[in-house]
Formats: C-alpha cells, sequence, structure tokens
C-alpha cells in the first residue's frame, strides 16, 4: 500500500494538470474556427508533437512491447512500415492539404474539405465521409476507453466499472471544455512524457540484464528466433506489416493537425521534430519488449504476470526497477498515450456531427456561440455511446477495432492523396475511391481472403476506382481548376 501511495499521486497530478490546460483551452476559444482546428494556428513544436501522440496510443507502450516480448524482432516489420507511411504523408499530404483546405473555402474539417474540393453541392460526399468516421471514431474511443479502464485495474486494484469512468472523465472534460487547442497542448505535454518513459526504460533495462552483451547472449540463448527479422513470415505477411504505413494517409486526426498548422512553411521544421520523436518512442518501444526477454529470463521469479499477458511487461517492468515515484510518471505515460489518442478522436467526431451534418443541414445560420457548444455537447454524446460500448470488454464490438485503421487508411487515404496532388480529379472519383476502399477493407477481413492485410487491396482499388471515375461525369470546374492551381503555385514557392 505505501508504494502505491507515490503511483496514485502522480496519477492525480497529471490528470490535474490535463485539466488546467483544458481549461486554458477554454479562454483561448473564441469562436467555432478555434474548437475545432484552433484557428489554424499551431506552431511547428506542438504541431509536430500533437500529430505523434494523436497517433500513437496505448498500443506503443503496451501492444508493441508485448509483440516482440513474445515473438521477438520479427513484430518489428510493423514500426518499419508505419515509419515509411508517416514520413510519406509528412512529406506528400502535410502541407499541400493545409494550403488546399484554406484555399477550398476554409475547410475546416476532412468532410468540409471532400465537399468543397469538388463542389459536391448534393452533400453526399460530406454525409458519406462524416458516416464514416463516426462509425470507426466511436467505435476507437470505446476501445481507447478499456485500454485506460485495464490500466487502472491492473495498476490501483480497482473493479473495472470504476476503472472505466476514471480512465475516461478526465480526457472528456479537458476535450469537451478546451477543444482543438486543449488537446494540441495536452498532447504536446503527453508525448514528452511519452518519449521521456521510452529513452529511460529500455537503458534501464539492459543495465539491469546486465549490460547490451550480456543480454543479446541471454536472448540468442533462450532461441536465436528472436533477432530473426525473417521468423516464419512470408512476403505476403511482410507487405502486410509494412503496410500499415498506407494508413497515415486518411486518418483524419492525423490530417487534422497538418490542417491546423500556422502556415505551409511552418510543416518542415513539424515534420522533423514529429519524425525524430516518432522513431525514438518506436526504439524505445521495441528496445523494452526486446531487452525484457533478458531480464525476465534472468528473474524468472518475477515473470508470472508478463507471462500471462504480454502486454503487461512495460507495466511490470516500470514497477520492477524503479522508484514509485518514477513509476508512477512511467505508468502516467502509458495514460498519456491513451489519452491522446482518444481525445483527437472525441473531437474529429464531434466535428463531424457539428460541422458537417447539424450545420449543414440543421442550422446553416448558426451562430459561432450556438456551434461551440453543439460542438461541446456532441464530444458529450460520443463519449456516453463509446463508454457504454466498452462496459463489456469482451464484447464483439471491439473486435471490430482492427477495421479502423484499415477503413480509414482505404476509404481517405488515396482521396487525400490525389486530391491534393492530381488537379483532374472529380467528384466521382472521390465518391467511388472512398466507397470502394471501405467495401474493400469489410469484404476482405470478412472474408479472410489469403493473408494480405486489407489495407493494401484496399488502397490498391480505391485508387484505381478513383482514376477510372475521374473520367467520368463532368470535368472539375475552372473555380477548382483555379483554386488548386493557386495553392500549388504557393506550395511550389
Amino acid at each position: 500500500m505505501t508504494l502505491m501511495v507515490p503511483m496514485v499521486v502522480t496519477f492525480v497530478i497529471y490528470i490535474f494538470a490535463m485539466i488546467i490546460i483544458g481549461f486554458i483551452g477554454y479562454y483561448s476559444t473564441k469562436n467555432f474556427n478555434d474548437y475545432i482546428l484552433g484557428g489554424r494556428r499551431l506552431g511547428s513544436v506542438v504541431t509536430a508533437l500533437s500529430a505523434g501522440a494523436s497517433d500513437m496510443s496505448g498500443w506503443l507502450l503496451m501492444g508493441l512491447p508485448g509483440a516482440i516480448f513474445i515473438s521477438g524482432i520479427s513484430e518489428s516489420w510493423i514500426a518499419i512500415g508505419l515509419i515509411i507511411g508517416a514520413w510519406l504523408n509528412w512529406k506528400i499530404v502535410a502541407s499541400r492539404l493545409r494550403l488546399q483546405t484554406e484555399h477550398h473555402n476554409n475547410a475546416l474539417t476532412l468532410p468540409d474539405f471532400f465537399a468543397n474540393r469538388f463542389e459536391d453541392h448534393s452533400k453526399i460526399l460530406r454525409v458519406i465521409s462524416a458516416i464514416i468516421i463516426l462509425v470507426f471514431f466511436t467505435i476507437y474511443c470505446s476501445s481507447g476507453i478499456v485500454a485506460g479502464a485495464r490500466l487502472f485495474e491492473t495498476t490501483f486494484h480497482v473493479s473495472y466499472k470504476y476503472a472505466l469512468i476514471a480512465g475516461a472523465i478526465t480526457t472528456i472534460i479537458y476535450t469537451l471544455i478546451g477543444g482543438f487547442l486543449a488537446v494540441s497542448w495536452t498532447d504536446t505535454v503527453q508525448a514528452s512524457l511519452m518519449i521521456f518513459a521510452l529513452i529511460l526504460t529500455p537503458i534501464t533495462v539492459i543495465i539491469s540484464s546486465g549490460g547490451l552483451t550480456n543480454a543479446f547472449s541471454i536472448i540468442e540463448a533462450k532461441g536465436m528466433s528472436n533477432i530473426d527479422m525473417l521468423k516464419d513470415l512470408s512476403i505476403v505477411q511482410i507487405i502486410s506489416l509494412l503496410g500499415w504505413g498506407l494508413g497515415y494517409f486518411g486518418q483524419p486526426h492525423i490530417l487534422a493537425r497538418f490542417m491546423a498548422a500556422k502556415s505551409h512553411r511552418s510543416i518542415l521544421m513539424a515534420r522533423r521534430i514529429s519524425m525524430t520523436w516518432m522513431i525514438l518512442c518506436l526504439i524505445g518501444a521495441i528496445s523494452v519488449g526486446f531487452f525484457s526477454i533478458a531480464y525476465f529470463e534472468n528473474n524468472p521469479e518475477q515473470s508470472t504476470s508478463v507471462i500471462e499477458n504480454s502486454e503487461r511487461v512495460f507495466i511490470e517492468i516500470a514497477r520492477i526497477l524503479f522508484n514509485p515515484w518514477i513509476s508512477g510518471i512511467l505508468l502516467s505515460a502509458i495514460l498519456a498515450a491513451i489519452m491522446s489518442t482518444l481525445s483527437c478522436q472525441l473531437l474529429v467526431c464531434s466535428s463531424a456531427l457539428t460541422e458537417d451534418l447539424y450545420k449543414s443541414f440543421l442550422r446553416t445560420n448558426a451562430s459561432q456561440k450556438e456551434l461551440v457548444w453543439v460542438g461541446r455537447f456532441m464530444v458529450l454524446l460520443i463519449a456516453i455511446i463509446a463508454i457504454i460500448l466498452a462496459l463489456d470488454p469482451n464484447n464483439l464490438i471491439l473486435s471490430l477495432v482492427s477495421y479502423a485503421w484499415a477503413g480509414f487508411g482505404a476509404a481517405f487515404g488515396p482521396v487525400v492523396l490525389f486530391s491534393v496532388c492530381w488537379r483532374h480529379m472529380n467528384r466521382n472519383g472521390a465518391l467511388a475511391g472512398m466507397i470502394v476502399g471501405a467495401l474493400t477493407v469489410l469484404l476482405w477481413k470478412n472474408y479472410g481472403w489469403t493473408q494480405l492485410y486489407e489495407i493494401v487491396p484496399g488502397f490498391i482499388f480505391s485508387s484505381i476506382a478513383i482514376i477510372i471515375f475521374s473520367f467520368v461525369g463532368d470535368k472539375p470546374s475552372s473555380k477548382i481548376i483555379k483554386r488548386f492551381d493557386n495553392a500549388v503555385k504557393i506550395h511550389s514557392e
């Protein structure tokens, strides 16, 4: 119990700090643009770290180290795919999307951009893209709430129900109150906490395992397969793992950070900061899982809970090797990873409901103040639905979470890429790409066609559909071409 006190105090301090940032964001929010996109005034550091933190959920500190601990270094292919995908997203999409959204009627959301970019007066693009966001992100949010509940449950030994409420309520409060600014600022703090944990922890594990050379010897002795990058992997499986990187082009919560940057010129520095942060964090997470093999091989009496659930490896290492106060900070990093992603998902859902459905169909003349409060109500609504879905952690709906990354990547990724790079793309192409990408993911996963990750065929078929259907129907108007070309001109300068 004495050891528990420092961790409780650390968690409480961290949670209150996030809420205070939420209130600062509240007083900095003057209109709806501020609430859902921060008034497009994020600097390079905040843009970079908030994009990284919103991307890396509890998977970074729990799922990835656990997979490496069980299966060895071959599980790191997914990290390689993510690094390549994230870099290409920053390089190709980020600055172009920032300019294109501004030139196309100052679009505030992804569905808003699609509707404006292709002059979709029927609003079908806006509706379909908003529905895709709401369906996938509501499920995603419930998964994040379950992850937070599991962290509280295993760390403080409270019931799942109370752990769920404790894990969710803080994120809901600062997201609801402070909007995009609060989410971005807290993401920056959370990203700093995550990288601190993922640099300190692997170094300590290596030292506790007798040094780098000794740790490698122990891991090799346990099984050479632990250091085999190609362990039992076919070409299709490697392509599938690398294919995770394709998802970046279509993730609304990450793309929103590009749209919110102060200017397209700030993207270059943001890319360098974000990629450095991401690479260090992924190396750290892989190292925790990898070198924990050596540590627990040396200390089998401490390995019971990790063997039962490999995703606890970071939690157990933090508890065993560190002073309780430091351990509390490191475990707060897991909560930070969960909260940073959950808050972004809640806000994107709120934006889709408020900007793309409420304002577009119900209250076209709604005031800025009204939209801000509707946005806050929508955060609460989505959060309540997600909590209800999360009440049973074994609910089958949570198995659908695996669709989300592939779903967004295939439905939105090619559409975003072509819309910022190809001036001749039209509404039919965008609509076809969105529908074909989403359907391919759902059907491929449902029928289990080959071992190929569904995002790969989804991305390919969506791209083909965009090209084919862009030659069907009306060509882009002169106004669309002019706006597109103006943005391209500024980008090239």
